[in-house]
Parts: structure tokens; C-alpha cells; sequence
């Protein structure tokens, strides 16, 4: 079961920046800047520490989000997307033309109770 996913389109370009950059890890922003965004890195541009929650795996980039973030976030299933238009981060995809951004649902009572249970 996975508390994450991505959208075929979305796979592509993360396909297509891995080619370019190597490693890359996903970052759910925490909505400062530009609000609450999915944000692709190298992976050594990117600082973690022991706040960061690791969330899954898409395209073979872990995706992580601070754990003050995913208090509001823990009872959602979430997809990365990508959409076009600029994003005001420096993310990755946005010399493309395009941005990475999240959907949401709640957790069905299933994912919910797998996920509680770990």
C-alpha cells in the first residue's frame, strides 16, 4: 500500500530530470514560498534531517516531508502531478515550463488502519 503516487505524465519528466541531474529526492514543501508544493532536488542539494518524514518512493525518488507538514497531511493519499506554468521555487521542473503539484484524498478506513498500524 503506498501513501503515495504519481501520475503517468508526472513520471515522465521526473524520468526526464533524473536523465539530466542523476539522483534527485522530492520535497513536499511546507507553503511558504510557493504555497504547499511537491519540489524535486538533486539529491545532495538537499538537506534532510531527523524532522524530515520519508512518505514512499516515486519514479525511484523518495519523497519526503517535514513532520510539522505532515501533521496536517497525515490522513491523506497523496499524487504528484505537473502542470504547466511557472512555479515560484527552485524546483527542478521549472526551466520547463512546468510545476509539480499534489492531490489529495482522505485515506480510505483500509489505508488509514494499514498506516496507523506501523
Amino acid at each position: 500500500m503506498k501513501r503515495v503516487e504519481i501520475t503517468e505524465q508526472a513520471a515522465k519528466v521526473v524520468q526526464q530530470l533524473k536523465t539530466k541531474h542523476g539522483e534527485l529526492i522530492f520535497h513536499q514543501s511546507g507553503g511558504c514560498c510557493d504555497g504547499s508544493a511537491p519540489m524535486i532536488f538533486e539529491k545532495e542539494d538537499m538537506y534532510l534531517d531527523e524532522s524530515d518524514i520519508l512518505l514512499g518512493e516515486v519514479e525511484g525518488v523518495n519523497f519526503y516531508m517535514n513532520q510539522d507538514q505532515f501533521e496536517y497531511w497525515k490522513h491523506t493519499h497523496l499524487t504528484v502531478d505537473v502542470t504547466t506554468g511557472r512555479g515560484a521555487s527552485f524546483s527542478l521542473e521549472i526551466p520547463l515550463g512546468l510545476r509539480f503539484l499534489i492531490h489529495s484524498r482522505l485515506l480510505s478506513e483500509e489505508e488509514a488502519s494499514f498506516f496507523n498500524s506501523k
